[in-house]
C-alpha cells in the first residue's frame, strides 16, 4: 500500500503503511506526526510483538518510524508498528487466490505462509493432478506458489489451499496415455501374444453351463448307456437260444445214409 501523504485522514484505511515522527512520549505511548490532520496515537502494546515496560526503552522523540494504520477515529489515528497480517481471518474466503512460500513439508502435504495468522495446508492430493507420492515429489521448502483456498474453518484456526485447482485438468487423451505407460511399466512377464489373447476372448465368451444343464446331460448319458446294455444282452440270449434250437433238431431228426 502507498504512503497517503496528503490524503486526508477520513480516507485512511485499516494497514496502510505510513512514516512518522514521534513527537511526544507518554507512559500510555506516544504521538506521532504522520503528516495528517488528525494527530497519530501509538499504544505501547503496538510498539513491538513482545511486551515492553518503558515507551523509553524503544522509542525517543523526533525519531523517524515506519507504522501501520489499525484504525482511523473521529479525534485520531490509531496506529501500529508491527507490521500486520496481510490477511485477517475474516478476510480469507473459499476461492480466493492467494501467493505465498513453501514452509514446511511433510510426506502427506506442503504448508505455505501467505500473510494469515497460520499457515495454510496444501494436501498431497492437492499438489497436481495424477498420483503423487509424496509432497516432496512436488514442491520444496522456500518454493514461490499460488493456491487457491479450499477451505477455511476458523474455530479450528485451519486453511486449506490447493495448487491443483488452478491447473488446466488433462485431456482424456493424456490420462489414457499415461494409464497406458503405468500398465507397461508394470508387466514383468511381457505381454501376451495376439493368438493367446484371442483365445482367452473365445473361452471367455461362450455361454457358461448351468449345475441344470449338467445334471440332464449326465441323466441322459446314464439312460444311453442302460439301453446299450439292454440291447446287448437281448442279442445275446437270442443267439443263445437259436443254437440251443438248431442242436436240439440235429439230434432228434433222422439223418439219411
Amino acid at each position: 500500500m502507498t504512503t497517503p501523504d496528503i490524503a486526508p485522514a477520513a480516507a485512511l484505511e485499516p494497514k496502510t503503511k505510513l512514516s512518522g515522527k514521534i513527537l511526544k512520549i507518554t507512559l500510555a505511548g506516544a504521538l506521532v506526526d504522520i503528516g495528517q490532520s488528525l494527530p497519530g496515537v501509538l499504544h505501547i502494546s503496538q510498539i513491538s510483538e513482545t511486551p515492553i515496560n518503558k515507551v523509553e526503552d524503544v522509542l525517543k522523540e523526533d525519531q523517524e518510524v515506519t507504522v501501520w494504520v489499525k484504525r482511523v477515529r473521529n479525534d485520531r489515528v490509531e496506529l501500529t508498528m508491527v507490521e500486520p497480517l496481510a490477511y485477517d481471518w475474516k478476510e480469507i474466503k473459499t476461492d480466493m487466490i492467494v501467493k505465498g512460500k513453501v514452509t514446511r513439508v511433510e510426506t502427506y502435504g506442503a504448508f505455505v505462509d501467505f500473510g494469515a495468522e497460520r499457515p495454510g495446508l496444501i494436501h498431497v492430493s492437492e499438489l497436481a493432478h495424477g498420483y503423487v507420492k509424496t509432497a516432496s515429489a512436488v514442491v520444496k521448502e522456500g518454493d514461490e506458489v499460488e493456491a487457491k483456498v479450499l477451505d477455511v474453518d476458523r474455530r479450528k484456526r485451519q486453511i486449506r489451499l490447493s495448487i491443483k485447482a488452478l491447473q488446466e485438468v488433462p485431456s482424456m487423451e493424456a490420462v489414457h496415455e499415461t494409464h497406458e505407460r503405468k500398465g507397461k511399466g508394470k508387466r514383468k512377464g511381457g505381454k501376451k501374444s495376439e493368438e493367446t489373447f484371442e483365445m482367452e476372448q473365445e473361452v471367455s465368451n461362450e455361454p457358461e453351463i448351468t449345475a441344470m444343464q449338467v445334471a440332464w446331460q449326465q441323466a441322459l448319458e446314464k439312460a444311453n448307456g442302460n439301453a446299450k446294455i439292454r440291447a446287448k444282452s437281448i442279442k445275446t440270449t437270442s443267439q443263445e437260444q437259436e443254437d440251443l434250437f438248431s442242436s436240439t433238431l440235429e439230434k432228434r431228426l433222422p439223418t439219411g445214409g
